[in-house]
């Protein structure tokens, strides 16, 4: 089952973030590159309609996730696995010191 993110630069929904069993993909949002000038979230993943793709966790989100003691208390407050690097970043980055943030998508169940 795959995995999503809301990506946000600032207060405005960028894009989305998905983890599956062949790697990671991130798309900007249609509404956002519609905006009046538009930034890319980073210099490696410049604006876009076309999804980017990956093998691993993109560098450029892979270095939002913390590091030392704030990344330790994560780890040990929420139980996180210090080797899912998706978990770590949907759980430690949604109040980021930068413009961009990650915001889980709750996936809905229909049991």
């Amino acid at each position: 089952m795959a995995r999503r993110t809301k990506i946000y630069f600032q207060d405005l929904l960028a894009g989305h973030l998905s983890e599956t069993d062949n790697g990671y993909t991130f798309q900007y949002e249609a509404s956002y590159l519609e905006i009046q000038h538009p930034k890319p979230i980073s210099l490696t993943l410049p604006l876009s309609s076309k999804p980017y793709y990956s093998k691993i966790l993109f560098p450029f989100f892979d270095g939002l996730i913390p590091e030392g003691w704030l990344l330790d208390i994560g780890e040990k407050h929420w139980k996180l696995n210090p080797r899912d690097r998706f978990e770590l970043l949907i759980n430690l980055c949604r109040d980021t010191i930068g413009a961009v943030s990650v915001h889980p998508i709750e996936e809905v169940r229909n049991d």
